[in-house]
């Protein structure tokens, strides 16, 4: 530092014989820059030392027996910062810290058990320090204990325990629990139903930037759920969700501007909503910019593009999606008609358990249009399909099941049947 220093005040000697005017545009500029390198050079050397130093300090504080050394100790290894990254390591000195009453640490080892890292993942252990962090007024830890309670995740369902732990880190100000608390509230679970109070929480939620909560907020006003009716507010908390990425108030503000709904009817604003959700991967919104592109509202009509982008939504196992791309290949729409493939799509749709699919696609069996004729799934998908319809579809369902029944065997019937019974095992919640 002395040699640039002598450096620095020679250059400036000679400037003031030079005048102002050259002294201005010369002289600093060389012997500063080379000082600042210097000096950054030494100040890169000198941190790592001195943060070693810290992390040496923290360590034999913990070693000591200190409760925070060995919490905060237990962050450094957790996150990687200053020392090798290893969560073995972070749970060993969370469980030490945790041991001794230390809330943060009780909650962390906590939240180790519920993932399984750094240790075997055991509910049973997680909600045991979710307790002794929440019962010392832990906010976090109370709301992941809610949250156990009411799923019944390592310990026994206890949705008005659950309401508790929910309330008490709400009242901090806890957003996902002011949130779950609303929903408890809603569908009446630990507490009478009361959509008011539902809406209340859920509102505070959603003033603090919780998305979910935002857009659960804008569907009560838009279905008048616990609130009046106001579509106005609806796209405002949706359009609020929207800007921070979430990709369902993305599109469903892309309807409410392409009906026209709470804002002014506009399809070039409903396309661009719906396609910053489609590309975040969504499938509903690749399913409804296809329909864009199918009518031409807001785009030029494209069903080269709708097809790849309903496609898109189909093979993330979009129902809607899986329909409408059978009808495509059924009637040729954008694609050459196939109706191998409005089966293979309508089968999809059907194992998922859509009842216009599951009708369409007896019909294909008992006909042998797309597949091999087989009466037999004909009769499954036919019974199946008008065990969910009404009116008029479950009176067409029941009437082409009947005609199917009469090519059937005794054995065969049967076995349909049993299939039948199968399928409604595998649906049962």
């Amino acid at each position: 530092m002395r040699f640039v220093f002598m450096t620095f005040a020679m250059f400036g000697a000679r400037c003031s014989s030079l005048g102002t005017t050259a002294c201005s545009s010369f002289a600093p500029r060389r012997p500063v820059a080379l000082a600042v390198l210097v000096l950054a050079a030494l100040l890169l050397l000198i941190a790592p030392t001195r943060a070693q130093r810290d992390i040496d300090e923290l360590r034999t504080l913990a070693e000591a027996g200190d409760a925070s050394a060995q919490f905060n100790l237990g962050r450094l290894h957790v996150t990687g910062s200053g020392v090798a990254q290893d969560d073995a390591a972070g749970a060993r000195w969370y469980r030490m810290a945790a041991e001794q009453g230390h809330p943060g640490a009780q909650h962390s080892l906590g939240l180790r058990y519920d993932v399984g890292l750094g240790v075997s993942e055991n509910d049973v252990e997680a909600v045991d320090w979710y307790r002794r962090a929440a019962e010392q007024g832990h906010w976090e830890a109370q709301f992941r204990l809610g949250r156990m309670l009411a799923n019944a995740t390592g310990t026994e369902q206890d949705e008005p325990a659950a309401v508790r732990w929910f309330r008490l880190a709400a009242d901090q100000g806890h957003a996902e629990a002011q949130f779950f608390l609303g929903q408890m509230y809603y569908n009446g679970r630990g507490v009478p139903r009361d959509l008011r109070e539902a809406a209340r929480w859920v509102r505070l939620a959603a003033a603090q930037g919780n998305t979910t909560a935002q857009v659960t907020l804008a569907s009560m006003y838009e279905t008048g759920s616990g609130l009046e009716v106001n579509l106005g507010l609806a796209a405002r908390w949706y359009r609020l969700a929207a800007v921070q990425g979430h990709p369902a108030a993305q599109v469903t503000l892309g309807y409410l501007y392409d009906a026209g709904q709470g804002v002014a009817e506009d399809d070039t604003e409903a396309v661009e909503w719906i396609r910053r959700a489609v590309v975040q991967g969504d499938a509903e919104a690749q399913f409804a910019l296809a329909n864009m592109y199918f009518a031409g509202r807001g785009v030029p009509q494209d069903t080269t593009e709708a097809i790849r982008l309903v496609t898109l939504a189909a093979e993330q196992g979009y129902i809607r999606a899986q329909f409408n791309l059978a009808l495509s290949y059924d009637r040729g729409t954008g694609v050459p008609r196939d109706a191998a493939a409005a089966a293979k799509w309508l089968t999809r749709a059907a194992e998922q358990g859509d009842q216009a699919a599951q009708q369409n696609l007896g019909v294909m069996y008992a006909n042998g249009d797309g597949v091999a004729r087989d009466f037999v799934a004909a009769y499954v998908w036919l019974t199946l399909a008008a065990s969910q319809a009404d009116g008029p579809a479950r009176t067409a369902a029941l009437a082409g099941r009947d005609i199917v029944e009469q090519r059937l065997t005794s054995a065969e019937l049967n076995a349909a049947e049993e299939l039948i019974r199968q399928w409604s095992l595998r649906r049962s919640p």
